[in-house]
Parts: structure tokens; C-alpha cells; sequence
């Protein structure tokens, strides 16, 4: 099989270093994106009001409810050609590659129009207070136009991932994020285009990224290359991807309609608490990277060994990713409440503001390593094809139990911090619950493959003492 230098064997070879090697430029792709986009809300605070941080704040889980789903869908064919590549299958990647891709743009089509229609009535719906409706119906409206782009560069990038690329994505956000803040300073500062200014500046950048990521697929000269001529759905693939990647869409949008019920609990506290908690969440998506990054290498790791039954390094990948994950995002986290001042007033100037900012990162920022411990576990599941499980387990484990907080623990304890410990505890729940399964996968799959009882002695460091029927372990 055809290999070039961005590409990393998963399947053979020191992994630790391997890991590290996948997992850092994701790292620092996602805190890229989140930077840009931090980018954004800190021009519209400096240059603007905090109405309108407060009207593109307010936007971000119902941006996340539409997207989410076929971001998930996503993870599927993440999980097929990784398991295909470590399998050295390529009639199978080039099916995955094109049957990705196809879905992506017409997918993304239909979701467009399905996102502009219903924008509006869930604002009004999660209680957006109407000075700042019209602004975040604009706002909204301008991003959602470019979703079949945004669908093109995530569905492409989970074909890198699945080979072990995930520099390139890197170096394309970098171009596009770049494109996106001088845009925003030109038309915020310059022209006084307000929140109208922010969207076509991250609308083009999403173009940018779609395109680059379009070109790097096409001129590739391994199994991953991409011919427009030759886009085409295959069934087996389809149901595949659908059967992995739906329940994992449908599970970020759960969680994303739980957000939107914590928001509209937020906006009751008024557009100041709006505005720190924005500014707050934007520092929190930087600190989530860590937990992102290393739940995106726990499937792949664990898709293409198990493509090549590489049973131990499933094992020993699903531990570092859990040790990666858990760390990255204490280090971040800790760092940022121990300087909220500083990083929220970057956002926002107002004393009020920042006192709001302050209150959610006590909570979240010194609890997120459980987040780490979650994300982890569901990814190892997700690369062993137990989507449909992950997917059970966070709906009820998080999105069930944050609903049933809000609208039964929240009402007798009507305060901030009451509304944001519904999150440690859910990640808690989730993390726990998850790790007991996985082990009985784990467990299940290595019985499956056994020949032969292998005592404990034999199976040397890195294997718990719980997996001891496991014959031909490579």
C-alpha cells in the first residue's frame, strides 16, 4: 500500500511516540479553531457592545445542534477507512473515500436548508431576549450558508485522520484562520459591519479550509486520493458509516439540546451573565482540547489495530489516551482559572462581565480532567464499532441527566453555580460508566479471537490481569 510522509503506522512500532505525534497537531488544530473564533467574540467586545458578543454567544449550541450530526456521521468513516488501512484493504478506502466525500456535499445541502428555516423559532424558543434577536438571527443565518463547506472539511479530514494525518489540517486551518481574523479587523473596525462583519469572515474561512483540504485529497498519490468523477455512494459503505457515525451525530446533538436548555437557564440571569459566560465557554473550548484531540486518536488507534488484530495495542493506545486526555486537559484548565482575569478581559473589559466569566471557570475549569477520562472511553469505543453503546451511555449517563437537573434540581436552587454542576457530574457518570463497558468489549472481542488460555505471566507488561483469554495476541 502506498504511503507518503504524512501518514503514521498505528499498527507497528513504539506507540507513545506515535500517539504524541497524532494527537499534538490535532491539539493544536482544534485550539486553532477555537482561537479564531475566540477571535471573533474578542473584536466584537473590544470594537462593539456586549449585546452583540452576547447575540453570537447565544448561537453556539444551536450552531452545534446542526452540525453535530453530521460531524458524528463523520466519525464513521474515520472508523472504516482506518480499520480498512490496517487491514491493507484499499479497494474498501477508495469505496469509504468517495462514499465520505458524496455524502458530505449533498448532505450538507439538505442541512442547509433544513438550519436557515428553523434558526429562528429555536433563538425565540431558548429565550433569546429580543434587543439581540435580530443580530443573532443574522449572525446565525450567514454561517449556516457555508454548511456544506463545513461538512467537505470535516468529512475530509477524518479521511486524513483515519491514515494517521492530522498535520495537514493543521497547516490548512492555520491558512484559513489567518484569512478569517484579518477579515474580521477589516470589516468590524474598518467598514462597522458588526456581527454581520464576524460571519462573512468565518464563513469565508470555512470555503478556504473546504477547499484546501479538497485539493490535498485529490492530488494525494496513496489509497486516500479523491476523483470527482468517481464520487458515488456504495451501499455497504453507507450503511457502515451510518450505523457507526449516526448514533455519534445524534449524541452531539443531544448534547447540544442540553446546552441550549442550560442556555436558556443562562439567559435568565440577564445579557451580562450572557456575555461572561460567552467569554468564559470560548476559554473552556480551548481547555476541551486536549479531551478532543485525544478521543479523535483513541478511535483511530483503535480502529486500525483493530483492522490488523493488533489486540495488545488496542490496549495500550486506549491507556495512553486516557493518560493524555486526562492530563492535557487539567494542565490547560487549571492555567486559565488561575489567570481568568486576564483572559476574560481580553473578551470583555466590564467588571460585571468578567465577574460572571470567573464563576463558570471555578466550576469547570478545575474539574475538566474528568472530561479527558470520558472522551477517552467513548472514543475507544467508537474505534472497537460500538457506536450504538457510546451513544446510550451519553445520552442517558450526560444529556439525560443535565435535563433532568435543569428542570428539577435547577428550580429549588435558582443560582449560577447550581445550573453548572450539572456538567462535572455528568462527565463523572459518563467516564465511569463507559470504562466498565469498554473492558467487557474489550474482553468479549479478545474471547472471540482466543485459541488458547494464555496465563498471566505470559502476556508480559501493559495487559490487565483481566484479559487473559487472548491466544494469538500480536
Amino acid at each position: 500500500m502506498a504511503k507518503d510522509k504524512f501518514q503514521i503506522d498505528m499498527c507497528h512500532g513504539p506507540l507513545l511516540g506515535k500517539v504524541i505525534l497524532f494527537a499534538l497537531p490535532l491539539m493544536f488544530t482544534n485550539m486553532l479553531q477555537l482561537l479564531f473564533h475566540a477571535a471573533d467574540l474578542i473584536v466584537i467586545g473590544q470594537f462593539s457592545t456586549h449585546e452583540a458578543m452576547a447575540a453570537i454567544g447565544c448561537t453556539g449550541s444551536m450552531n452545534s445542534l446542526f452540525i453535530n450530526v453530521f460531524i458524528g456521521i463523520s466519525v464513521g468513516s474515520n472508523v472504516l477507512a482506518a480499520r480498512f488501512f490496517g487491514a491493507k484493504d484499499p479497494e474498501n478506502i477508495q469505496k469509504t473515500v468517495h462514499t465520505a466525500m458524496a455524502f458530505a456535499f449533498f448532505g450538507g445541502l439538505v442541512l442547509t436548508a433544513v438550519a436557515l428555516l428553523s434558526a429562528k423559532p429555536l433563538l425565540i424558543w431558548m429565550g433569546t431576549p429580543e434587543n439581540i434577536l435580530p443580530m443573532s438571527c443574522t449572525y446565525i443565518w450567514i454561517c449556516f450558508s457555508v454548511i456544506p463547506f463545513i461538512m467537505i472539511y470535516n468529512f475530509g479530514c477524518s479521511i486524513l485522520r483515519a491514515v494517521g494525518d492530522t498535520r495537514r489540517p493543521f497547516i490548512f486551518l492555520v491558512s484559513a484562520g489567518v484569512i478569517n481574523v484579518i477579515l474580521n479587523l477589516i470589516l468590524v473596525i474598518f467598514f462597522k459591519m458588526d456581527v454581520e462583519g464576524v460571519a462573512i469572515a468565518t464563513a469565508a474561512s470555512h470555503i478556504i479550509a473546504a477547499g484546501l483540504i479538497l485539493h490535498a485529497l485529490c492530488k494525494n498519490e496513496g489509497e486516500i486520493r479523491l476523483n470527482l468523477k468517481k464520487l458515488k455512494i456504495n451501499p455497504g459503505i453507507i450503511k457502515e458509516m451510518l450505523w457507526i457515525g449516526i448514533p455519534a451525530g445524534i449524541q452531539g446533538s443531544c448534547f447540544s439540546l442540553s446546552n441550549m436548555l442550560i442556555q436558556s437557564s443562562i439567559n435568565s440571569f440577564g445579557d451580562l451573565a450572557m456575555a461572561g459566560m460567552t467569554a468564559a465557554l470560548g476559554l473552556e473550548g480551548i481547555a476541551y482540547v486536549g479531551a478532543n484531540a485525544f478521543h479523535y486518536t483513541a478511535i483511530s488507534f483503535v480502529a486500525q489495530n483493530l483492522g490488523g488484530q493488533h489486540y495488545k495495542r488496542i490496549l495500550r493506545s486506549s491507556y495512553l489516551c486516557y493518560l493524555g486526555g486526562a492530563v492535557t486537559t487539567a494542565i490547560i484548565g487549571w492555567a486559565f482559572y488561575l489567570s481568568g482575569d486576564f483572559f476574560l478581559s481580553l473578551y470583555n473589559p466590564d467588571p460585571r462581565v468578567i465577574e460572571w466569566g470567573i464563576l463558570r471557570m471555578k466550576i469547570m475549569f478545575t474539574t475538566y480532567f474528568i472530561c479527558g477520562f470520558m472522551d477517552a472511553a467513548t472514543g475507544c469505543l467508537r474505534g472497537l464499532g460500538e457506536s450504538v453503546v457510546s451513544t446510550i451511555i451519553c445520552l442517558s449517563g450526560a444529556c439525560g441527566f443535565r435535563i433532568f437537573w435543569v428542570l428539577c434540581i435547577f428550580p429549588k436552587y435558582k443560582t449560577m453555580e447550581c445550573l453548572l454542576y450539572s456538567y462535572p457530574i455528568s462527565w463523572g457518570l459518563v467516564a465511569l460508566v463507559a470504562t466498565i463497558v469498554l473492558a467487557i468489549v474489550y474482553r468479549k472481542i479478545l474471547r472471540t479471537q482466543c485459541k488458547r488460555f494464555v496465563s498471566w505471566s505470559k502476556l508480559g507488561p501493559g495487559v490487565p490481569r483481566g484479559f487473559r483469554y487472548m491466544g494469538n495476541l500480536k
